[in-house]
């Protein structure tokens, strides 16, 4: 597979680092690097791009994801490997990611049972990780970036 274009961020370099900045803005606020590697890679399953899915799977072995869970990330309802703040979180990456698969995108039960477990700084970070995951998924689907090939 190649990519038809380069990365847009290699194309117009001036945008890598305001996105740098952002990642590393979501960093130390409460929500542990591990969580935020999980929601990254969740929500570039359930878009399915795979250049993210590859560079998450990575980065959160990076960060100490276990195996057990990147192999049941995408089944962690049913997984028995997440804490009750993990799920939280991915629940909120879910809703947050399918915005249009029902009528209260992100409804209060998903929401408050993230903010059971985060503080409003954690919750900033995670919508922000959430936000950053997205924007780098559409842009990778639509430029169809290759999995495992540097993008800039």
């Amino acid at each position: 597979m190649d990519a038809r274009i380069k990365s847009p961020a290699a194309i117009i370099p001036e945008a890598m680092p305001a996105i740098q900045d952002l990642l590393k803005a979501t960093r130390n606020q409460g929500v542990p690097d591990s969580t935020l590697e999980l929601v990254h890679l969740r929500a570039s399953q359930i878009n399915g791009c795979s250049f993210c899915v590859d560079y998450g799977v990575r980065n959160a072995r990076r960060s100490g994801v276990a195996d057990e869970k990147l192999f049941t990330v995408a089944a962690w309802r049913e997984a028995p490997y997440f804490s009750d703040e993990e799920r939280a979180a991915l629940a909120l990456t879910e809703a947050a990611t399918r915005l249009s698969d029902r009528g209260d995108a992100v409804p209060d039960d998903i929401w408050d049972a993230a903010a059971g477990h985060f503080d409003e700084r954690g919750l900033a970070a995670l919508t922000l990780m959430i936000g950053i995951t997205n924007m780098f998924n559409r842009i990778n689907v639509a430029t169809r970036q290759p999995a495992g090939v540097p993008a800039w």
